[in-house]
């Protein structure tokens, strides 16, 4: 089976690390997907989270396009309500000008945060999002209100829609959008998203037919119960977080040691995050990503790794790249 394979990296910060070295390690990451034979490489907007680098992901999106030679680039995703349709789209637009033909927008609805955070971005109702990507759309193109981003004659970003639930596949579908599915959020959605989507889809002037990416979260071990320990300390990040005391992800050995004082509730956490991703040997993820596949029907397969060690996901892409028979490509 052959579908194309891109990446969402998180730029994960792991215990002991500082945000410059896990923003060298998706860097080194990006680096070695284009090499390998990926068709995109999308970095994600989250703030005020210790675990996470990726703040600014137009920013991050510039230096990873001017530090790769034929990988497409883009947001996986920008959270409209935050931000300014107008500077969403000066921004892209620009990355756009400077890398023809590279650049994706990923959007998406929700504010990527806690609440006091969303409110010092200034975010607004994820419901207005119909009507701020109708700003945007006219902003990359002939203008809107009689303001353009972006002057002369140019290309634009790709846009895609994101989602977790099936509010993002109304939408997509509404729309016309092409449709990316957080798999690694709500696996057990995934498929009636999907559905829903290729249901209520409506042609636009961007899209013709439906059009998919399903996000699969994985952790590739050198068998099965290696990939289980990688897994550990992803899992333990979440639980942090949603017990509201983030912290960067801990070692594999910290997060063994801290098992035994887990409560059994917290441990159930702990297997719950873990069980989101698809986590084996290679072969065993293999399996499970050709399966994913034909179970949606997508068109493409994104892959994200909860896992701090920027040489442990080189690794993981690697392994995938190689089940898989992509074409590695050659420098530029």
């Amino acid at each position: 089976m052959s579908v194309p394979l891109s990446v969402l990296d998180l730029a994960p910060i792991g215990a002991g690390q500082s945000a410059a070295d896990a923003l060298a390690g998706t860097t080194r990451l990006a680096q070695r997907a284009d090499e390998l034979g990926f068709r995109r490489f999308w970095v994600a907007e989250h703030h005020n989270i210790p675990s996470v680098a990726s703040t600014s992901p137009e920013v991050l999106v510039a230096h990873i396009a001017a530090s790769t030679d034929r990988i497409r680039v883009g947001s996986g995703g920008v959270m409209l309500p935050n931000h300014a349709p107008l500077a969403v789209a000066e921004r892209f637009g620009m990355l756009e000008a400077l890398h023809p033909n590279r650049i994706d927008l990923g959007l998406g609805r929700a504010p990527g945060t806690d609440v006091r955070t969303a409110m010092a971005l200034r975010s607004t109702s994820p419901k207005r999002f119909a009507d701020q990507f109708e700003e945007l759309r006219g902003y990359l193109g002939a203008g809107y209100s009689a303001i353009r981003a972006v002057a002369a004659e140019h290309t634009v970003p790709e846009l895609w829609m994101l989602g977790s639930t099936d509010g993002g596949a109304r939408i997509a579908a509404e729309l016309g959008l092409p449709f990316v599915f957080a798999h690694h959020f709500h696996p057990h959605f995934t498929e009636p998203a999907l559905e829903l989507y290729r249901e209520l889809f409506r042609p636009s002037d961007l899209l013709d037919a439906p059009r998919t990416i399903v996000a699969a979260g994985i952790v590739v071990g050198d068998d099965d119960e290696d990939a289980v320990r990688r897994a550990l300390p992803g899992g333990v990040a979440m639980l942090r977080l949603r017990q509201g005391r983030p912290a960067p992800i801990p070692s594999i050995e910290d997060a063994q040691a801290l098992l035994p004082r887990l409560s059994p509730a917290e441990r159930a956490a702990v297997d719950e995050a873990i069980e989101r991703a698809i986590v084996g040997g290679p072969e065993t993820v293999h399996a499970a990503l050709l399966d994913l596949v034909e179970r949606t029907g997508t068109d493409e397969l994104m892959l994200t790794s909860q896992v701090a060690d920027p040489q442990q996901r080189a690794q993981a892409l690697e392994r995938v790249a190689q089940s898989f028979e992509l074409v590695s490509q050659p420098a530029a």
